[in-house]
C-alpha cells in the first residue's frame, strides 16, 4: 500500500534553507530553517518581493548580492535549468535593531520547478549558511586568516560578477535578435477592407527570452478574412523560428481551406513534422461580412471572445480541441459558427493576456469579459491598448501576449 505523503511537512521539515519564489522572485513559501536562519516569518516572507524582505547593506558601497542574486534566478526561470552561485556575502539587517546589520556568508543553488506545459513556475531557492565556518577556517589560518578569506571572497564575487555580466550581455543580445525575427516574422495586417482593425505584440517582461506566440489575418474570396493567433511552448530563437514556420503554413492553409477546422486540420498534420511544435496552441476564425457570420475552431487555445453592441460578451468556445500533435492519430477538428450583428468586436489573445499562476482561468476570461464591456464604444486600436492597460499585472506580464481586435 502506497504511503500519502503530506508534502507540505516534508517541505516544512527538510533540513537547511529552501524557499519558494514565483518567477516575477515574490516569496510563495519558505521552510522551517529558512524562517529561523532569516530571522523573518512566513507572514514576513510569502506574497513580498524578495529584495523588499532583505535589501542590500547600504553600508556596504561593493556589495553585489541583489545583481548576482536576481541574474541568478532570472537565468533559472530564462532557461530552466538548475544556477549554483558562487560563495556569497550578503549581510541582513537584524528585525530587532534596525539598522544594524549582520555580515553573512551564503552559498545558494536557484532550481526551477516545472508546470505541465514546461515553463518555470516556481523557483527553488535553497541557501547553505556558512559564515561560522568561514571564521573558523580564518581562526584556524591565524590572526589575519578571516580577512584573507574575505578578501578572496570578494575576488570571486568580483570575478563571478564579471561572468554575469557578459551572460546577461549574450542574453540580451540573443533576446533582441529573437524579437527583431519575430517582428519581421509579424508584420503589421494588411488592410482588411473597411473595417478597423488593431494588433499587438507584447514580448515578456520578466524573461531574457522571447516566446513563440503570433498572429495572421489573411484576405479570403469575398468580403471575408481569416483571422488566427498561435502560441509555441518555449522561448528564445528556437520557439521564434518554429512560431514563424507554423504561421506560415496556417496562413497558407486558411487561403485555401473551406474552413477553419480544415485549416488546423493541415498543420497539425505539418506539425508532426516540425521539431519543437509539439503542445502548439492556435485558433482561426473565418469572418464572413456578406452573411454576418463567424465560423471558428480552436487546437487547445483560450476561446475568441465576442463583443455584442449591447455590452455583453460571448466566448467562442464550441469548437475546442487539444493542442497540435496532442493526439497520436489524425481526426478530424470541430467547427462552429455564430452570427454577428454590426458593431459587434472580435478579438483573440495568446493566454498571457489572461492567465495568472494560482489562479483560476475563468477568474482571467472574466476579466477580459468586463474590460471588454467597459471600453466597447472605443475604436480597435483604443480598446488594444485599454485590455493590455487593464489586464497586465503592474509588475508586468510573465508571458508574451499577442492580440488582434477586429471590428465587425
Amino acid at each position: 500500500m502506497n504511503p500519502q505523503i503530506d508534502y507540505e511537512a516534508v517541505f516544512q521539515a527538510l533540513p537547511g534553507m529552501v524557499a519558494l519564489l514565483a518567477p516575477d522572485l515574490v516569496y510563495a513559501d519558505a521552510n522551517e530553517d529558512f524562517q529561523r536562519l532569516a530571522g523573518r516569518t512566513r507572514e514576513q516572507l510569502v506574497g513580498r518581493y524578495i529584495f523588499d524582505v532583505f535589501p542590500e547593506n547600504p553600508n556596504d558601497p561593493a556589495a553585489a548580492g541583489i545583481q548576482e542574486t536576481q541574474a541568478s534566478m532570472l537565468r533559472v526561470v530564462a532557461t530552466a535549468e538548475r544556477d549554483t552561485m558562487a560563495l556569497l556575502r550578503y549581510d541582513i539587517e537584524d528585525p530587532e535593531r534596525p539598522g544594524l546589520w549582520q555580515e553573512h556568508y551564503w552559498s545558494p543553488v536557484n532550481a526551477p520547478v516545472l508546470g505541465p506545459d514546461g515553463q518555470v513556475v516556481l523557483i527553488l531557492h535553497r541557501v547553505e549558511e556558512i559564515t561560522e565556518l568561514l571564521r573558523a577556517r580564518g581562526g584556524q589560518a591565524g590572526g589575519d586568516g578571516a580577512q584573507v578569506l574575505e578578501a578572496e571572497l570578494y575576488t570571486r564575487s568580483r570575478e563571478l560578477q564579471e561572468v554575469n555580466e557578459r551572460l546577461r550581455q549574450a542574453h540580451a543580445r540573443e533576446r533582441e535578435v529573437a524579437l527583431a525575427l519575430q517582428e519581421a516574422m509579424l508584420p503589421a495586417p494588411s488592410p482588411v477592407g473597411h473595417h478597423q482593425a488593431a494588433v499587438r505584440y507584447q514580448p515578456a517582461t520578466t524573461s531574457l527570452n522571447v516566446c513563440g506566440d503570433w498572429y495572421d489575418l489573411a484576405d479570403l474570396p469575398g468580403d471575408s478574412i481569416a483571422v488566427a493567433v498561435g502560441d509555441v511552448v518555449g522561448h528564445g530563437l528556437t520557439a521564434a523560428g518554429v512560431m514563424g514556420q507554423l504561421r506560415s503554413a496556417l496562413s497558407a492553409a486558411c487561403r485555401v481551406a473551406d474552413g477553419p477546422a480544415r485549416a488546423l486540420e493541415a498543420l497539425g498534420l505539418y506539425a508532426r513534422f516540425v521539431t519543437g511544435a509539439e503542445s502548439t496552441t492556435a485558433v482561426t476564425a473565418f469572418i464572413d461580412w456578406d452573411h454576418h457570420t463567424i465560423a471558428y475552431s480552436s487546437a487547445g487555445h483560450p476561446p475568441p471572445a465576442l463583443l455584442h453592441p449591447d455590452g455583453t460578451v460571448t466566448f467562442l468556445d464550441q469548437a475546442t480541441d487539444p493542442p497540435l500533435g496532442a493526439r497520436p492519430e489524425h481526426i478530424p477538428r470541430p467547427q462552429a459558427r455564430t452570427p454577428f450583428a454590426e458593431g459587434a468586436t472580435l478579438v483573440l489573445y495568446t493566454d498571457g493576456l489572461i492567465e495568472r499562476r494560482h489562479e483560476d482561468i475563468d477568474t482571467g476570461l472574466a476579466r477580459l469579459a468586463d474590460s471588454l464591456t467597459h471600453h466597447r464604444h472605443t475604436s480597435p486600436e483604443t480598446l488594444a491598448d485599454d485590455l493590455l492597460a487593464d489586464l497586465l499585472p503592474p509588475t508586468g506580464n510573465t508571458d508574451d501576449i499577442a492580440l488582434v481586435v477586429i471590428r465587425l
